[in-house]
């Protein structure tokens, strides 16, 4: 037996898909657009759309908590959904591990079955987003500091003149982090980042789209006493600062000045790149630091290229059944209009 008619109004999702690509809600939380209940017939069995995907959430996530938090629910209603859910397959779905939960094996068939229904639904609906040519819902965009501070500003103004029924969203958020999330359905595009030999992590079902390069340089303070700098090996002897050990960033600036023949005195350690700069400029640190967050008119910073000129290469990703969504792609052209006159 096929789906019954959906009755979702205009703008509405059909079917129980959980999207952020959708009209603007009155509300400063995520909503999940599903005014109407959706099943799945088979057998006499009816298996809700949106159970099935708390289903699929706990093997992403692990705990109920975590799964409450991320789709706004209390623990308490997602407990009880599951069980209702396992009474209507008519099997264990859930057992206890620890802390967690770990999904059965009949658990793990029926969530990997849900993830394709979750995929068709959502492409189903970038299909009639695309047919009906209208930029109009919810972006939510997740994007790295540099990004967010060189790029995003710009963006915003601009969609909001070209596309005013458009709602975008901006979480900052670590891109090893935000591609997974993504991949999650926790955002519909991430603006991600890849330093020379770090290569981001690859979700399946996930796109990636260039969006810019940036050359990584040395940043000393424009003091008299750091003009003896003029190149990184000069740094030998020099306090710095970094991002904290795991960053592909920290990896990178380690190795770089190992190959230029010395150990970095690392003193300072913090993923604000802005507070690097502000120890640059006030004399307390050298640092490597991408092009998206310099100007090159900063009076108390004075740049000095490296070797082989790096770059650092900014990419978008999205999923691939949203990623012609008419909103999804104006965010898209935007941002790579920005990102190009940036470089130009």
């Amino acid at each position: 037996m096929g789906l019954p008619p959906c009755r979702c109004g205009p703008g509405r999702v059909p079917y129980g898909l959980v999207t952020s690509l959708r009209p603007q809600v009155p509300s400063d939380k995520v909503m999940f657009d599903e005014p109407h209940r959706s099943q799945i017939l088979k057998g006499g069995a009816v298996f809700d759309v949106r159970r099935l995907r708390l289903l699929r959430e706990v093997e992403l996530r692990g705990t109920l908590s975590a799964v409450a938090e991320a789709l706004h629910q209390s623990p308490s209603s997602v407990s009880q959904q599951l069980s209702q859910l396992e009474r209507e397959v008519g099997v264990p779905l859930l057992q206890r591990t620890g802390r967690g939960v770990q999904l059965t094996p009949q658990a793990e068939l029926l969530s990997a079955r849900t993830a394709t229904i979750l995929d068709q639904l959502e492409q189903a609906r970038t299909d009639l987003a695309v047919a009906e040519e209208a930029v109009i819902g919810t972006v939510d965009v997740a994007v790295f500091q540099s990004a967010a501070l060189a790029l995003m500003p710009r963006t915003l103004t601009l969609l909001a003149e070209r596309h005013p029924r458009l709602r975008v969203t901006l979480t900052q958020h670590e891109p090893e982090t935000a591609l997974r999330g993504t991949w999650a359905r926790d955002f519909d595009l991430v603006v991600a980042e890849e330093y020379p030999g770090h290569a981001a992590p690859h979700h399946p079902g996930l796109d990636r789209v260039p969006l810019t390069r940036d050359r990584i340089r040395l940043a000393v303070p424009r003091d008299a006493a750091f003009d003896p700098v003029t190149s990184l090996a000069d740094a030998a002897g020099l306090s710095w600062v970094m991002e904290p050990y795991g960053a592909a960033s920290r990896h990178f600036a380690e190795q770089t000045c190992r190959v230029a023949g010395f150990e970095p005195d690392v003193r300072f350690s913090t993923a604000d790149l802005q507070t690097h700069l502000a120890l640059v400029r006030s004399g307390n640190a050298v640092a490597l630091v991408p092009e998206l967050m310099l100007t090159a008119d900063d009076p108390a910073v004075r740049l000095v290229d490296l070797a082989g000129e790096p770059t650092r290469s900014v990419f978008t990703a999205a999923r691939t059944t949203s990623a012609q969504h008419p909103a999804l792609v104006a965010v898209r052209e935007v941002l790579a209009e920005v990102a190009g006159r940036r470089r130009g």
